[in-house]
């Protein structure tokens, strides 16, 4: 099982970026799934989740209004749209997969993670 987190990239404060992550060797089309991140220094912490059917979303407040997570389930991949870009979300991005339908925020929900893809946004 493979997720693979791609899209990020240096963008300017208040730009914008749209990750992907797309899952190989079996589908998640039943399971939630998340993003995480974690800047240098930092442990990694919850940015979004979505539910199995997308219905379910949830965002960390310092996200919210600004990004919205997405799942396609016939692409099985997830997206994270970032807006209103901030220094401080700058990060290591990280996708993640659970074994069960429900959105959670917790990074011990997560059983299935792919590798970081970058974000840096400069001032």
């Amino acid at each position: 099982v493979q997720l693979q987190a791609f899209g990020g990239g240096l963008v300017q404060a208040g730009g914008s970026l749209r990750l992907s992550c797309v899952a190989a060797g079996r589908t998640f089309s039943n399971n939630a799934m998340a993003w995480f991140r974690q800047a240098p220094g930092k442990d990694r912490e919850f940015v979004a989740a979505i539910s199995w059917s997308g219905a379910t979303t949830a965002y960390a407040d310092s996200v919210k209004g600004r990004f919205t997570i997405s799942k396609d389930n016939a692409k099985n991949t997830v997206y994270l749209e970032m807006n209103s870009l901030l220094p401080e979300d700058t990060a290591d991005y990280y996708c993640a997969a659970r074994d069960g339908p429900f959105a959670r925020t917790s990074f011990g929900d997560y059983k299935y993670w792919g590798q970081g893809t970058l974000v840096t946004v400069s001032s």
